[in-house]
């Protein structure tokens, strides 16, 4: 009788990848199908067929109209990659190295919705206050997205990205722990470098199981 480690090794082998079960369904999907037979159209000319049958859009895996697979995509890349990445744009950017379907960017968007508290945070500043005696002149919000709680955090203008993962990893990781997304209406720039100093800080390393590159790793 295996032991009950032997079990668990022996059902995570038979689990089927991401792929597989993409191009399993890829083969019960008519409008797969549909593809398929006007493939050699001039309209469809972006789309091919490898020797396997299997259907691509350039270099790009099709993705079949099935809801589930695309959130189960949706997670996969969001546990798999353990990065701290500005929302679902940033998603879709790294997803569409690999994967494509129709409306993707709009799906992403809508289903990449937060399922725990402190799964997925907006940050926001209020700026031009009066500076108090310790030098304060701005408070930097955080907000959790699924509660809508927040943290109000006292902040100078002369911060710089170091500190503010310093103090976000005091304040908020301390608490909560390492959030999934982050998004701010201050822009890419900002959330680049503390995303990339908040990893240095936190020691992590991003893991690519699909092949998806962080920000920094981009194919020429």
């Amino acid at each position: 009788m295996p032991t009950a480690l032997e079990a668990e090794l022996y059902n995570l082998v038979l689990e089927p990848t991401i792929k597989d079960q993409i191009i399993a369904a890829q083969k019960q999907d008519k409008g797969m199908a549909h593809i398929r037979d006007e493939i050699d159209d001039k309209k469809k000319a972006r789309f091919k067929l490898d020797e396997e049958g299997v259907l691509w859009f350039k270099n790009r895996l099709v993705v079949p109209k099935d809801m589930e697979l695309r959130k189960k995509i949706l997670d996969e890349a969001h546990t798999s990659m353990f990065t701290l990445h500005p929302g679902s744009n940033k998603m879709y950017q790294d997803l569409k190295q690999k994967f494509w379907w129709t409306r993707m960017k709009r799906e992403i968007a809508n289903l990449a919705v937060p399922a725990r508290k402190w799964e997925d945070i907006h940050m926001d500043f209020i700026v031009g206050l009066p500076r108090t005696q310790k030098g304060y002149d701005s408070i930097w919000v955080i907000i959790d997205r699924f509660t809508k709680s927040a943290h109000f955090i006292p902040i100078k203008t002369t911060y710089r990205a170091k500190q503010y993962a310093e103090l976000y990893i005091s304040r908020i990781v301390s608490l909560h722990g390492v959030p999934l997304t982050i998004t701010s209406d201050r822009g890419s720039p900002f959330l680049s470098r503390l995303r990339e100093q908040l990893q240095t800080a936190l020691g992590t390393k991003l893991i690519h199981e699909f092949g998806i590159p962080s920000s920094n790793q981009r194919p020429s």
